[in-house]
């Protein structure tokens, strides 16, 4: 483990796992460790991958200012990673709420990054709903776990905290593309991987301008492989082709038959399309 300290002082860590060129790699949650990345399918026979555990989080220290702990703030530990550790043109994947982070970083850094992977990203930071996500959980209506996970879904937001945590854990069959021993024993690392504080500082704040985030995406020049879950009942499956519309260098990846972590439900297929498209990508041409 690299221990990274940021322009403000926090001290962040960067676990190192696998061997190759490196792979700086942004978890979600939000505001969890990095560790449920594991080896990301594989990926680390072929990559050096650097999961950064996002302040407040894992190994990473919790700030004093809790402002911090915000999306837009966290790309700026992105950026303080890679100086520290030499990374002047840098692979970067992004999961879930990390993809925003990504994001963020390579539209304000476009000489930074390289190549980008955003895998499950969540449409919220830019405005989009995921409008298939009803529909992708109802098609699973006849799996013996679905009638609990959708009365718990049903329950969510009417519910207090400490229930809703309760909750959630009912819902995570959701989460794959498949509930089985691998999924479930996946899904019951993030009860001890979330941090709390971590999650609920991570939307931003009140000066957030959302059609000035959603446009930045245009200027992104790294290439783009945008990579989701045909079973994803999180962030859904069509976000990909809104991304993938409003970047230049966008290419969309559809793991068939995986959820919200699809390296963990379809591993050889997570890891083709993202290793190929690693091997394949051009530099980016600056604007």
């Amino acid at each position: 483990m690299k221990q990274v300290t940021a322009r403000d002082g926090t001290s962040l860590a960067v676990h190192e796992r696998g061997s190759g060129p490196p792979l700086l790699c942004v978890p979600g949650g939000p505001g969890r460790a990095s560790s449920y990345l594991e080896g990301l399918g594989r990926l680390d026979s072929t990559r050096s991958l650097l999961l950064l555990d996002n302040r407040g989080t894992g190994a990473s220290e919790l700030p004093a200012d809790r402002s911090s702990l915000q999306f837009p703030r966290l790309a700026d530990d992105v950026e303080d990673v890679c100086a520290a550790l030499g990374l002047a043109s840098v692979d970067v994947l992004g999961h879930s709420a990390g993809c925003a982070v990504a994001l963020t970083h390579a539209a304000t850094h476009p000489d930074r990054v390289r190549a980008l992977v955003l895998v499950t990203p969540s449409g919220r930071p830019f405005g989009w709903v995921a409008d298939d996500v009803d529909k992708i959980r109802a098609a699973r209506f006849d799996e013996p776990w679905y009638a609990e996970a959708a009365e718990a879904v049903a329950a969510l937001d009417s519910a207090s905290a400490r229930v809703r945590s309760e909750l959630e854990r009912e819902t995570r069959p959701f989460w794959y593309g498949r509930w089985d021993e691998r999924t479930q024993s996946h899904a019951a690392g993030a009860d001890t991987q979330m941090s709390l504080r971590a999650s609920a500082g991570y939307a931003p704040g009140p000066d957030y301008d959302v059609d000035a985030a959603r446009a930045a995406l245009v200027s992104i020049t790294a290439q783009a492989l945008v990579v989701v879950g045909s079973r994803d009942a999180l962030t859904g499956a069509s976000v990909g082709s809104r991304f993938v519309a409003e970047m230049v260098r966008a290419d969309l990846a559809v793991i068939e038959g995986a959820g919200h972590f699809p390296w963990v439900d379809e591993p050889d297929q997570f890891h083709d399309a993202v290793e190929q498209f690693l091997q394949t990508c051009q530099p980016p041409t600056l604007l």
